[in-house]
């Protein structure tokens, strides 16, 4: 590490994002982006927003805080808007996490919570997957603990009910439990509608996936206004002007045009079942997911020799090193011919 670097931070191991490759065309199955563009609506909102670039954007999100209102049944002063749900995590641990409350998350999920973690100075604690990679709510009912919880998980796709989402959070009601809900509109169950009941939950979502704005770097966290309150206090001391005019016009748009996305969901939900019985036809084990993506090895060739197999012929898929699951890889959901090329080439590997 550079002598410039603070030693605060000479320890910090960063997060490594998913490839975006520019040397050939790839089809690209390994960062869960839909495949799908985003609606008309989107596109005209954001022509007709560049022409006001010159102005700041709106700090309190007025417009686009209203319209999730509107789709998600919550109080404006429920939401907080953020660039990218990753911000909204970041902010949410050094909020409510510390030293007297250390973060809890399972061992095998999003990989981003070990570095925030680190990054923020908060002690935390990796929960063990069960054997079949679920979420068992029982381990998570400690006191003084922030909770963690990606529902669906990733990389693994499983998701946990309400139910045991309610558990977690009525065990410690002075403690904040965090649902990452990047995933939900996929197949899983969104805890939202919890956030009336239980002061301390907090539920964090993104545009990336379901709305096609993985480039428009949009996400948004709701809860208790006692919740919301700490988290603004943190954003206007950190970056007000943290949705930009054009993601912000984009996400109004982007909720008024809800039944076309969810429409797409409903497609990557049927072209998910299509690819998880092809992976099963073809002798690999795969996980019941609940997200845009699966979770897939197979004993007739590793998950790291896969996925290079599989690049050299233009194909992206996620490998993790990680040792627990070294032998999987994640593979985004996409149309039916990107899944069908996938796995002309998979057949073309394993022959």
């Amino acid at each position: 590490m550079s002598r410039f670097f603070t030693d605060r931070y000479s320890s910090l191991i960063p997060y490594v994002p998913g490839e975006q490759p520019r040397d050939m065309k790839y089809v690209k199955l390994n960062t869960n982006e839909s495949p799908f563009p985003p609606s008309s609506g989107v596109s005209d909102a954001v022509r007709a927003e560049s022409e006001k670039l010159n102005l700041y954007s709106d700090p309190e999100c007025t417009d686009l805080r209203r319209a999730m209102s509107e789709v998600f049944g919550v109080k404006t002063d429920n939401v907080v808007m953020t660039n990218g749900s990753d911000e909204a995590l970041n902010f949410a641990f050094m909020a409510f996490a510390d030293e007297k409350r250390p973060l809890v998350f399972p061992d095998v999920t999003y990989g981003f919570y070990p570095v925030f973690a680190q990054l923020d100075h908060i002690p935390y604690r990796e929960i063990p997957l069960t054997e079949d990679f679920s979420i068992n709510a029982e381990d998570y009912l400690t006191k003084d603990r922030v909770a963690v919880i990606a529902n669906p998980n990733a990389p693994t796709g499983t998701a946990i009910s309400l139910g045991e989402i309610e558990k977690i959070a009525a065990f410690d009601p002075d403690s904040v439990v965090i649902v990452d809900e990047a995933y939900v509109d996929f197949g899983a169950e969104s805890a939202v509608k919890l956030t009336e009941k239980y002061e301390n939950l907090l539920v964090i979502g993104t545009f990336s996936k379901s709305r096609s704005l993985a480039g428009g770097r949009l996400g948004f966290a709701i809860g208790s206004k006692a919740l919301t309150e700490c988290l603004n206090t943190v954003r206007y001391s950190t970056n007000p002007y943290n949705v930009n005019r054009l993601t912000s016009a984009a996400g109004v748009a982007a909720l008024r045009d809800n039944g076309y996305y969810m429409e797409n969901c409903r497609v990557i939900a049927e072209n998910r079942e299509y690819a998880k019985n092809v992976f099963s036809s073809l002798g690999f084990e795969v996980l019941p997911s609940k997200a845009n993506f699966l979770f897939a090895r197979s004993d007739r060739i590793g998950g790291k020799e896969l996925y290079l197999a599989l690049k050299e012929r233009g194909v992206l898929i996620r490998h993790f090193d990680k040792p627990r699951i070294s032998d999987w890889n994640r593979v985004t959901v996409g149309t039916r011919e990107q899944m069908d090329a996938l796995f002309a080439k998979i057949r073309e590997i394993l022959e």
